[in-house]
């Protein structure tokens, strides 16, 4: 797969699909990622940790490529994040609610996969949407 084809994969399907049989396609055995909470694994298990945090408190959390760049080994992406707050989720307990939130992805690629990647996600408008209300 090219760099545009491995981002599109890592969200469509690992992400939004959670599709379990890609990740050893898609993801290096040794795969850096922190993510958009700001969480850091290494390898695909400590990956799959995450996203299985991730879908703890979003069981339909989705990720939509707005923008991507791709640069010999070098890709980036602009996201938005969404999803319903039906689990715990950025120190919040459940709410119910559902939520957007934008993000960027940084990525490197290595013989064909993803190698690292770097999220930054808008933590303050997720956590003012999730946020107890009065």
């Amino acid at each position: 797969m090219n760099g545009a084809e491995l981002v599109n994969a890592f969200y469509a399907d690992l992400w939004n699909r959670w599709d379990d049989t890609m990740v050893d396609t898609v993801l290096t055995v040794d795969f850096s990622f922190r993510g958009s909470l700001g969480n850091e694994t290494h390898g695909r298990a400590g990956w799959r940790q995450y996203r299985d945090l991730i879908r703890a408190g979003s069981s339909d959390f989705h990720n939509a490529i707005q923008a991507l760049v791709v640069d010999g080994n070098q890709a980036a992406a602009r996201l938005l994040y969404t999803g319903t707050h039906d689990g715990p989720l950025a120190g919040l307990r459940p709410t119910g609610r559902r939520f957007a939130y934008a993000g960027a992805a940084f990525f490197t690629l290595h013989d064909g996969q993803l190698a690292d990647a770097w999220v930054l996600g808008d933590l303050a408008g997720l956590r003012a949407q999730l946020a107890p209300r009065d």
